[in-house]
């Protein structure tokens, strides 16, 4: 996988959804199914939020450990989110 790519996709001027379909269906392999471009983007928002411990519903038919939902944490690591991964200040 290329961190350096995803880092220069992260600073594209393209739409957070190209720049994550991109980075999921090229950057790694096998590559992920597109299907899962809704479900990294809200857990890169959760993650710039801090909240990384909360579960995200998957799409119908994907699971994590026999489940239907996963923290947070879990999928920015399993998709290597990092690139896009700014946490905000909390008040």
């Amino acid at each position: 996988m290329g961190a350096l790519q995803a880092i220069a996709m992260a600073e594209a001027s393209i739409s957070l959804e190209q720049q994550i379909e991109w980075h999921l269906t090229t950057n790694h392999y096998p590559p992920v199914p597109p299907i899962m471009v809704q479900t990294c983007i809200e857990a890169i928002d959760e993650a710039n939020d801090g909240n990384w411990d909360i579960n995200i519903t998957l799409p119908e038919g994907v699971s994590w450990r026999g489940l239907t939902t996963c923290p947070v944490y879990a999928i920015v690591e399993q998709h290597h989110l990092e690139p896009w991964i700014i946490e905000r200040e909390l008040d």
